[in-house]
Formats: structure tokens, C-alpha cells, sequence
């Protein structure tokens, strides 16, 4: 009885420490228990979230375009400042606006070859340089924003394409208008503000080594190269729609959408029916005030006509038009876009139709050419005193600028002063009926303003609304 009952108690002993280890192994096993935090704390969580302030951040790769107000020299090293052409948005969001103040500086001088040798067929030996340059602070509000940006080359003065009419008119007709645009052109010339940068600029023009300046109003384009995050001083704020007029739907359903191409296109090498895309870089409101196409959307088109220069003057012509939308959801839809204005470099003289062909402005002119022979032709009449077969050399001789028209008179030859207006003369008819025509030429990142109509596209709504 004693060894069962010893046996009992053992066995009674050995289950009880199972049972503890079973207990123990289940309570490590069990998940802790969660304590709900108070209503009031998380309401004052959600509360401090909402006012924690949200920056907005420029992308790696945002176009922006930046023009000085002021000419400035030529020189490697020379600090700049220049004022944003156009507005930044974000997210749909104005993030940084137009005028806003660019510093950057000169980082290399390129040799311009084109320029050099086109000079020194009129006399003009300077080295013309292109200036490579470099932004790298945009003067916010809170203070400069230090930003890494590419460099650009090609800075150009820039000239604002609007569509128009274009009439046909007869040889006659043309050159009248041409003759009556170079008057004008003069007039504005002394009207203008900015009489004494331009005289001294002529001045240069005359001289055969003078230095070289970047003149007033040149742009740029260059991209961001890393990302810039805006202080909070500077947080975007929400873009008011327009009641009407920039990005409006107006009584006939067209929409005015700004958007930079996002390749170069160039009537020497583009061929009816090439892929044409450009980005949209500023919402659209209808007139409802509703977003109708955001920013980040793309514009896929092709090119319609296409012709090339050719030689005795024939300049190019170029024709794109836009078929579909493409939203940043992904999705598409159909529309009816036309070129209606573009930002170019002022040295292509370029002029828009209504139908959204693009075609330099034709220079040619028989006056120039007949001008300078007629005074070319002055220097064969000595017939008179001293004095004024002198000032007949120096009328003939305007081939090489002021140096050609010492050389006509100090030489006292009549011949070499009228061999010189000659060669003007010549160099006229070559410039205006012989030499190869200009080509229409929008590098990548051109800014343009398409005019679209709509084909059953639906309202979109900012996020948040």
C-alpha cells in the first residue's frame, strides 16, 4: 500500500509540472494585450498631421527658362542674373512664379565658327564666343535655394510666335513689304528704350576687333540635374482657376494648354508623319473651374508637312499638330491640338500662319543689292575737287565697315575704294538670292501654346477635392 500510494504521489507530482510547463508555454505563446489609446490622443495625432507643413519639391529634370535683363561681357567666370520666363508648378500647384530672380554665372566660352567666319567676310575679326553658362540659386522669398541645373550653350534672344495671317502677294508686292518692315524696323530702332547700348553695339559692328557682350534678353534653357526641395516659406499654394481668358474653355470649345516639346524638331531633317510629344506644364481649367487636363500630361502628335531649305533663298517650312491627350493615370483620349504660339530664338526671324505652319520670315530684297551698286559706282566719279572725290571713295567703300572706308579714302585710289563697294555689293546679291535658305528649328524644350479641341474628354479633379 505504502509503494502505491509513493507511486500515486509521484505520478500526481509529474502531472502538476506538466501541467506548469503547459501553462507557462501557452502564456509566452499568447499575443500581449493592446490598450486602445484614449479618443483625445488620437484626435490631436490626426490634428497635428494636418498642420504638419508639406514642401513641394522640383523634380530631377524641370525645364526652366531664364533671361537677363541687362547685357553683360563675354568673360569665363562672370556672374549673372537672370528672372524665370514662366511660372513652376507642381503637383498642379504654382511652386515657384514667373520674374522670380535666377543667379548662375559663366562657366566656359565656346568658339562660335559660324559667326567668326561670316564676320570676317565683312571685315569683323573678333573671336566670337558662345557663353556656356550655369544657374545654380533661385532668390525665393525665404532666401536663395541652391539648385543643381545643367549648363546651356544656346543662349539666344527670344522672339514670341503668334498666329496669324500670312498673305500671298506678288514679287512686287513682297518686296514693298520688305522695304516697309526695314523702315519700321529702323524707326523702332531709335524709339526703343535702350538707344545708347544699341549705338555703341553699332559702333562695334563697324569696328574689325571690338569685345563681345551677351546681349539684354537672352534665355536659356537648361533642366535640373537632382531634385530641389522648396523651404516652407515658399510651400505651394493652390492655383485659383481663371474665370476666362489663359486656361479657360472658351464659347468654342477650345482649350489653350502650355507644354514644352519634349525633343528638338527641325524642318532639315523631319518627315511628314515623325512622332511629335511635348509635356504639360500648366493645368487646365474649364470654364466651370475644373481641371480638365493636369500637369504631367502628355500631347502626342505628328508632324503634318515638313520641307527642308534649299538653295537661292528657299527657306524651310514646318507643320505639327497634336491627336491625343495621354493623363499621367494613364489613360487617353482624342483631340484636335494646333500650334498657336512658341517661344524661339529672335535670330530665326520665324513667322506662324493660322493653320499652325511654322516658316522663317522672308529677307530677300532687291533694294539692298541695287543700293550698294549704285554706290559702289561713286567712287568711279573723280571728276570734281579734291574733297569730294575723297568723300566719293568713302561713299563706294562700305564693304568692310569702317576700316574699309579709311582704306578707300587715305589710299586715294578710286579703283580699290569702288573694288571694295563691289564686294559689298556682291556679297549682298549672295546673301539675298544665292545662298542656302534657313530652316525652321525648335530645340528640345521649346516652350509652345497649343490650341485643342476636346473630343469627349472628362473633368478631372485636383486630388484632395
Amino acid at each position: 500500500m505504502r509503494s502505491t500510494s509513493r507511486i500515486s504521489s509521484v505520478l500526481v507530482a509529474i502531472a502538476l509540472c506538466a501541467a506548469t510547463l503547459a501553462s507557462a508555454q501557452t502564456l509566452l505563446l499568447r499575443p500581449p494585450a493592446s490598450h486602445s489609446a484614449p479618443a483625445a490622443t488620437v484626435a490631436r495625432a490626426q490634428r497635428a498631421v494636418k498642420r504638419a507643413p508639406s514642401r513641394s519639391v522640383l523634380p530631377k529634370g524641370t525645364s526652366l527658362q531664364v533671361a537677363v535683363t541687362r547685357q553683360y561681357p563675354m568673360k569665363d567666370g562672370e556672374s549673372i542674373e537672370g528672372q524665370l520666363l514662366h511660372p513652376i508648378y507642381v503637383g498642379g500647384r504654382l511652386a515657384v512664379p514667373d520674374r522670380t530672380l535666377v543667379l548662375g554665372r559663366v562657366v566656359a566660352l565656346v568658339p562660335d565658327k559660324k559667326a567668326r567666319w561670316r564676320a570676317r567676310m565683312y571685315g569683323d575679326f573678333t573671336p566670337y564666343h558662345k557663353a556656356k553658362v550655369q544657374f545654380d540659386k533661385l532668390m525665393l522669398p525665404g532666401g536663395p535655394l541652391p539648385i543643381s541645373s545643367a549648363t546651356a550653350d544656346e543662349g539666344a534672344p527670344l522672339l514670341q510666335l503668334t498666329a496669324g495671317t500670312i498673305r500671298k502677294r506678288s514679287f512686287i508686292g513682297r518686296q514693298w513689304g520688305q522695304f516697309t518692315h526695314q523702315i519700321h524696323q529702323r524707326i523702332a530702332w531709335f524709339i526703343k528704350p535702350g538707344l545708347g547700348g544699341r549705338a555703341l553695339q553699332m559702333l562695334y559692328d563697324q569696328l574689325p576687333y571690338h569685345p563681345q557682350r551677351i546681349p539684354a534678353h537672352t534665355a536659356w534653357s537648361f533642366e535640373l540635374t537632382s531634385p530641389a526641395v522648396l523651404p516652407e516659406l515658399a510651400e505651394a499654394k493652390a492655383v485659383p482657376p481663371p474665370p476666362a481668358p489663359a486656361f479657360a474653355h472658351d464659347k468654342q470649345g477650345t482649350w489653350t494648354v502650355d507644354a514644352l516639346l519634349t525633343h528638338g524638331l527641325t524642318s532639315a531633317t523631319a518627315r511628314a508623319g515623325d512622332p511629335v510629344k511635348a509635356l504639360v506644364v500648366e493645368p487646365v481649367y474649364n470654364k466651370d473651374k475644373q481641371l480638365v487636363v493636369p500637369q504631367g500630361a502628355t500631347l502626342i502628335g505628328k508632324v503634318t508637312e515638313a520641307k527642308a531649305a534649299r538653295s537661292f533663298g528657299r527657306n524651310g517650312k514646318l507643320r505639327f499638330s497634336f491627336q491625343q491627350i495621354r493623363f499621367p493615370q494613364g489613360y487617353g483620349k482624342p483631340i484636335q491640338g494646333s500650334l498657336s504660339g512658341a517661344s524661339t530664338q529672335k535670330t530665326q526671324d520665324l513667322q506662324l500662319d493660322a493653320e499652325g505652319t511654322v516658316t522663317p520670315r522672308n529677307k530677300s530684297s532687291v533694294i539692298g543689292p541695287i543700293l550698294l551698286t549704285l554706290l559702289a559706282g561713286k567712287g568711279l566719279d573723280q571728276d570734281g575737287s579734291p574733297a569730294a572725290n575723297a568723300a566719293h571713295s568713302g561713299v563706294a567703300a562700305n564693304g568692310l565697315g569702317l576700316v574699309g572706308r579709311i582704306v578707300g579714302v587715305a589710299s586715294g585710289a578710286p579703283n580699290l575704294a569702288t573694288g571694295i563697294g563691289f564686294y559689298a555689293a556682291g556679297l549682298s546679291v549672295y546673301d539675298n538670292f544665292l545662298r542656302t535658305g534657313r530652316d525652321v528649328v525648335f530645340p528640345k524644350d521649346t516652350r509652345i501654346e497649343i490650341v485643342t479641341t476636346p473630343l469627349r474628354v472628362p473633368v478631372l479633379r485636383p486630388v484632395g477635392q
